[in-house]
């Protein structure tokens, strides 16, 4: 079994005695000289008095065994607090040859509720997309590619339609089915005529209207009030609206069918058992609102569970705010093949394989700026050059860069092992990982490796059973993780000279150093798969 952060807190906490939680992992590198986990003074006071932690507890944290808790060195009291150290070599040893468990998901215990997740904007053209409603897209994007990793049943409404938005989808690398055909109306329909309110001084109808629907007195009857505008009362139902409504209810009833035939394994595929997530922007939030009410009002069978994941408005410094995604995407690709340029010393437009790297760094960008922020918050663009610099530590392409350096340094070793400088890759089992003293080794595996698994979990985690219309999302954590990962790979890439010299007694470290690599370069595979993007071996 994986070592796990989770795992070993939690053991920690249990062997103070009951009470909160207390442990907490440390990341700095200053904090990591010394210790690796952190109960502080005062949390201790609290629980046991002015007294020292009785020593049988210090016993027992010294002794501390169990699935997935990782092996402790040392306990000692000093002033900021009981500070504990693992047995490095020994969790060095336990991740090396199971890479493959560090990344992937915590699998649940029970499956969680199937999702839908909805995404208005996907309804338009790529054309009339506003960034608010780009950065709407990009979330339910890795929010889907999240549910899918950590085995959750996910259905992504709206197919699109438009001609022109498959194309861009694809530009964007997100995933999104396109439509096939349109789900019937005729029932919906039919609810919503008997449900028409009668017309108010002859009130002229736009085409395409059927009426008005009161909704004011369904949010009364249902308690459903917690969240929604309080000016809501009633709707105007079009066919546009009803063949939302359709696609909508066509997505979870194709679930209970799927379960009816045995295609499905967990029980009550039904609406109890499905969410529904509206991703919107915070300007379509208030017509999204009226579209849930207007489903519980025409659907007797509609999902008893409707949520809200509203991202917040973005702002662009020193340009108009009526920049489109498209030009958006333009805007930012034209500054990577600028900056290329620069880098190469010539224009490389007409090398094909460089122009779908720009692509991957242009979309890079693009994603690193639109997730980095927890999408409930504004978020402030840049559009200055910086921003799809290298040289930075926050953007994406600085993530690529650093992805680039890993394969190249792997092939420089593979090159040189060709030519009878170093000798084939031992079995993993024979490395010795006590070999591994730099403190930037033990920065890669115990701030990017071990919390991995936990990161992907609580990027998939919703809760579900929150009262109210809206929820959180947690979609910026893959991306500040890779940053900060790739930051530490960075700094000891550039103190330490892991190819070293061609000589036997070297080789031991150095292929402690490639193997931890190894696991750094899965992580990062992985978390940009998150995020849509392949890994590139040059820039």
């Amino acid at each position: 079994m994986r070592l796990g952060v989770e795992e070993t807190l939690g053991a920690l906490n249990a062997a103070l005695g009951p009470g909160g939680p207390v442990w907490f992992k440390e990341t700095r590198a200053r904090h990591l000289r010394v210790r690796d986990f952190l109960a502080p003074r005062r949390a201790l006071q609290a629980r046991f008095g002015d007294d020292q932690v009785p020593e049988r507890v210090v016993h027992t944290i010294v002794g501390l065994q169990g699935p997935g808790v990782a092996p402790v060195l040392s306990c000692a009291p000093t002033p900021a607090g009981l500070a504990l150290q693992l047995r490095r070599s020994a969790v060095f040893e336990r991740v090396r040859g199971a890479v493959a468990a560090y990344v992937a998901p915590t699998v649940p215990a029970a499956p969680g509720p199937r999702v839908v997740l909805h995404c208005p904007a996907l309804r338009g053209s790529p054309c009339a997309l506003r960034l608010s409603q780009l950065r709407a897209v990009l979330v339910a994007d890795h929010l889907a590619r999240a549910l899918h990793a950590h085995r959750v049943s996910v259905r992504l409404v709206p197919a699109v339609r438009d001609p022109h938005m498959p194309t861009f989808l694809q530009q964007l690398r997100v995933d999104w089915p396109a439509a096939s055909e349109r789900a019937a109306t005729e029932a919906l329909r039919s609810r919503a005529l008997a449900e028409l309110t009668p017309a108010r001084n002859a009130e002229a109808l736009p085409p395409g209207a059927l009426g008005r629907v009161c909704l004011k007195e369904l949010v009364d009857e249902r308690e459903r009030t917690t969240g929604y505008d309080p000016n809501l009362d009633s709707c105007l139902v079009t066919e546009d609206l009803l063949a939302v409504l359709a696609e909508l209810q066509q997505a979870v009833q194709d679930w209970a069918e799927d379960s009816s035939l045995g295609l499905a394994a967990a029980p009550d595929a039904g609406a109890d058992s499905c969410m529904v997530v509206h991703v919107v922007s915070c300007e379509e939030e208030f017509q999204q609102q009226k579209l849930d009410l207007l489903w519980w009002k025409l659907d007797d069978q509609a999902p008893l569970r409707q949520k809200h994941l509203v991202c917040g408005p973005v702002k662009v410094a020193g340009a108009p705010g009526t920049l489109t995604a498209p030009e958006y995407y333009e805007l930012r690709h034209a500054q990577v093949c600028k900056a290329s340029a620069l880098k190469h010393s010539r224009d490389l437009a007409q090398d094909s394989a460089w122009m779908e790297i720009f692509r991957v760094l242009s979309v890079a960008t693009i994603k690193f700026e639109m997730l980095s922020t927890a999408p409930q918050s504004q978020l402030l663009l840049a559009l200055a050059d910086s921003s799809v610099s290298t040289k930075g530590t926050k953007s994406g392409t600085f993530v690529m860069y650093n992805c680039a350096r890993l394969a190249t340094l792997f092939e420089s070793y593979k090159c040189s092992m060709e030519q009878g400088l170093y000798p084939t890759f031992p079995p993993v089992s024979s490395l010795d990982f006590s070999l591994l003293h730099d403190e930037g080794e033990w920065l890669l595996l115990f701030n990017s490796i071990l919390p991995f698994p936990d990161l992907l979990s609580q990027t998939a985690a919703l809760p579900c059973t929150a009262p109210g219309l809206h929820i959180t999302a947690r979609t910026e954590m893959v991306c500040k993780f890779l940053v900060q990962l790739s930051m530490d790979f960075s700094s000891y890439y550039n103190r330490v000279h892991i190819l070293g010299e061609p000589r036997p007694h070297l080789f031991g470290q150095m292929f402690a150093r490639l193997q931890l690599l190894r696991a750094v370069r899965e992580v990062l595979h992985t978390g940009l798969a998150m995020l849509g993007l392949p890994p590139l071996s040059h820039i």
